[in-house]
């Protein structure tokens, strides 16, 4: 549930000085400018006595409010040090939770920055998409919800020239849309979001221009899609496998394709869980959350490259129908899967989601993401996803995308002997391995299913959710993914 938030742009003309309301000024020292004259000339403060006075020094972060009879200033400091786009979106993070404090609901901007035009738009992008991803609440289900809302409803920029700075903040619109419905799905309890509604909020995407098709059970029955199919048999609710096309380059017949696991809720089946170890279990189609994220961030930003999203929406529950341990299942691919834990479910759901996707689209590259295991967060914990890819090529490329902009990933080994501890005696495949080295045997599986496609693993168990508070983040579902996916789909790797 994002915020209200409004941004726009002004001229000199159209800052009310006499307004009750707040000017947030971005300083890096305190070289005086015309709007801190003109603000002195108001109320007859002296704006070199205060910074004194209060020992303000200018630091990241750092800020000063000076309240007056005709209008309030916010100092804020820029730091001296050389900073990344990434530290400019921590700095509007920051900035975020200090007007949200104070409790002004509209706010102007204005740089006082030694720089130029095109680096100000850079700036002033940058920490406003850092502001508005901090924003973030989802409280749909407080009675008070609109009481306890953020208070900040409007901010305005001051600057010379629009253009440049809204194309800037319509592309941070478009990626944050992806973010948030992205949290948003992650957030709903598993009553709400069942397979079927997550298959409606899914289909919502249409109107920005999505091509959806929707499998059922009686569709994907026909392809053989008995791994999948397998999992949801415990449950009251139907399985789905939902694609998502979006021909942002209908002259061309290559694609990239996306893939999500989208387990509603996971109680383990038979194989049931602990209480305490099924009480995050929402978070299981993290996922297929981060694939629907951002393909309508991509398609919002009409991204000129066909992109396809296939996620498999099912629910793992136990019931006298549910999969048992000792059931062998036959995968859309043929290969036969002997079931030996059925709390290892998500890799069954990619099986033939993977398949499926590979056959049908013959896409360059395929991504998939999923909350496999709780080994990965073992060993990277909750800062890096982890990344296992049959390309070295691709594996590289979404490092180095993640790098820049803090969606973390990490290289895991995929050797050919973590593949053969996945063999089944009596079927060609288990689904679960040993308990060495579980995340990689895991992947070891998935790769099982692509053939020589070009391939990546994302096990994202560890990075979809995280209790602790950050300058752009304030708990919770965390979006990580959207945007990863969204820049590998506007640059053009590969072609």
């Amino acid at each position: 549930m994002g915020s209200i938030l409004k941004f726009s742009i002004i001229n000199s003309k159209n800052i009310s000085w006499e307004s009750d309301q707040l000017l947030v000024f971005l300083v890096e020292n305190n070289r005086p400018s015309q709007y801190f004259k003109k603000w002195q000339s108001l109320t007859g403060n002296n704006i070199n006595n205060i910074i004194e006075n209060a020992s303000f020094s200018f630091k990241f972060g750092q800020d000063l409010l000076v309240r007056s009879s005709k209008n309030s200033i916010l100092l804020f400091g820029y730091g001296a040090t050389r900073k990344t786009n990434l530290d400019y979106e921590k700095l509007g993070g920051i900035l975020f939770s200090k007007i949200d404090k104070l409790g002004f609901k509209e706010i102007t901007i204005i740089s006082n920055l030694e720089v130029s035009e095109n680096k100000q738009n850079v700036i002033i992008s940058k920490l406003l998409l850092g502001f508005k991803l901090k924003s973030y609440s989802f409280l749909k289900y407080k009675e008070n919800n609109k009481i306890n809302s953020k208070k900040i409803e409007n901010v305005k920029v001051l600057k010379k020239e629009k253009k440049i700075l809204e194309q800037q903040l319509h592309l941070n619109d478009n990626l944050i849309s992806g973010i948030f419905f992205s949290k948003d799905l992650t957030f709903e309890p598993p009553n709400f979001l069942t397979p079927q509604e997550f298959v409606n909020q899914i289909t919502s995407l249409e109107k920005i221009g999505i091509e959806i098709e929707v499998l059922n059970e009686k569709n994907m029955d026909k392809l053989g899609m008995h791994a999948l199919l397998g999992v949801g048999r415990g449950s009251i609710e139907k399985s789905y496998l939902v694609v998502m096309k979006w021909n942002g380059s209908p002259n061309s017949k290559k694609n990239i394709a996306y893939v999500g696991k989208g387990v509603c809720f996971d109680s383990g089946g038979l194989s049931l869980k602990t209480p305490r170890g099924m009480i995050d279990m929402k978070e299981d189609m993290g996922g297929a959350g981060i694939v629907v994220g951002a393909m309508k961030a991509i398609a919002l930003q009409k991204v000129k490259r066909n992109v396809i999203g296939v996620v498999g929406l099912v629910e793992n529950m136990p019931s006298s129908n549910a999969q048992r341990p000792g059931d062998i299942v036959k995968s859309m691919s043929g290969k036969t899967i002997e079931i030996l834990n059925t709390d290892a479910e998500g890799r069954l759901v990619l099986a033939d989601a993977l398949y499926f996707t590979i056959k049908k689209f013959k896409p360059d590259f395929v991504i998939d993401l999923a909350t496999l295991t709780g080994a990965i967060i073992s060993a990277l914990g909750k800062e890096r996803a982890g990344l296992f890819s049959n390309d070295e090529n691709l594996s590289e490329y979404i490092f180095q995308t993640g790098e820049k902009i803090e969606n973390l990933v990490w290289k895991m080994p995929l050797d050919k002997f973590y593949g053969q501890k996945m063999l089944s005696k009596i079927a060609d495949l288990k689904n679960i391995g040993t308990p060495e080295g579980s995340s990689i045997q895991a992947a070891a599986f998935l790769q099982n299913f692509v053939g020589r496609t070009s391939w990546a693993h994302l096990d994202v168990a560890g990075v979809v959710w995280s209790d602790r508070v950050s300058d752009i983040h304030s708990g919770g579902a965390t979006g990580w993914g959207v945007r990863l996916l969204f820049e590998i789909a506007k640059n053009n790797y590969r072609f």
